[in-house]
């Protein structure tokens, strides 16, 4: 009976992840494109929701905050912001399509960032299925009818940026010996901060499209909306990987990315062309290869440990 209720909670989570992650995607895009919502502000609001959240998750016993100094997460904190920002420029420019693949390539940026500079090695055949990935994400980019050189620069520095937090993230939590929900605790309010002093220099703060601007009621519940359900993704993410693994993780985020596309030709009218399609089952084909890999070897590695005496 508790094996049914927790395969029923894990149901529940996952379903959570993948209506909240599909949601947020196509509601940005929707508040970018019909709106004209500005994109930093956007992040904000994301931001001040999740330290909200986190903050009412804390206060009701989920989780006990660990005191830490500015100066350690201040990394984070840059590259979280960074990360945000140009994943949103990004999705603001690119089809959604575009916008999905490129996200693919953190996983190739990932494992080079990890092998230069903290000296990680890994197999051949890891290494083998990156080149699938990335010849599929060229493919798609190239041959997108909405092809532009600024979108594909947010998408490279986003996924340069969300390579380095994901790497960090890891790095951070072991070394400061805290989970991720206490981290982004002090994240999501410096990060926000940081924000604050930014956007005057990018964007309008009041008038006609300033975040404080003339906007209407359905606008003003949808970036609100937007906001709720940026932090129920933050959270289904640690629950799901808290009780399953990352790569149970990453294989949902396959099934979502397929989801994702398939909506952004059918809400945005997104056109796919044959050279996209290669590009999109080429990309698959890399991931799945790889996630496949990861899988053996953690329970190779799961078998090594039970043998020992």
């Amino acid at each position: 009976k508790e094996n049914q209720k927790a395969k029923g909670r894990l149901a529940a989570g996952l379903l959570v992840n993948l209506a909240a992650s599909i949601c947020i995607v196509f509601l940005n895009k929707w508040l970018y494109v019909r709106l004209g919502f500005p994109n930093l502000s956007l992040t904000l609001v994301h931001f001040a929701i999740t330290w909200l959240g986190l903050y009412l998750c804390q206060a009701l016993g989920a989780f006990s905050p660990k005191s830490l100094q500015p100066a350690q997460v201040l990394p984070l904190a840059l590259s979280f912001c960074g990360f945000v920002v140009f994943t949103n420029l990004s999705l603001q420019s690119n089809t959604i399509g575009t916008y999905q693949l490129a996200k693919a390539m953190t996983t190739p940026v990932i494992v080079v960032i990890q092998s230069v500079a903290y000296g990680k090695t890994f197999p051949l055949r890891i290494k083998l299925t990156l080149v699938p990935i990335t010849l599929g994400v060229f493919l798609n980019s190239y041959y997108d009818v909405k092809f532009n050189v600024l979108g594909m620069a947010f998408a490279t520095l986003g996924v340069l940026v969300t390579s380095l937090y994901q790497v960090w993230v890891g790095a951070k939590q072991h070394e400061l010996q805290v989970n991720s929900m206490q981290l982004l605790y002090y994240q999501a309010p410096m990060s926000s901060a940081m924000l604050l002093f930014i956007i005057p220099f990018f964007e309008p703060v009041f008038g006609e499209g300033g975040i404080f601007g003339p906007w209407t009621l359905t606008a003003v519940i949808m970036v609100l909306l937007s906001g709720i359900i940026a932090f129920m993704v933050n959270l289904s993410i640690y629950w799901i990987i808290g009780n399953t693994s990352p790569v149970t993780y990453n294989m949902f985020g396959h099934f979502k990315f397929c989801i994702t596309l398939l909506g952004g030709c059918l809400l945005f009218k997104d056109p796919l062309s044959v050279n996209q399609g290669l590009g999109i089952l080429c990309t698959l084909f890399g991931i799945l290869a790889y996630t496949h890999f990861k899988l053996s070897e953690q329970e190779s590695n799961k078998s090594k440990l039970a043998q020992r005496p």
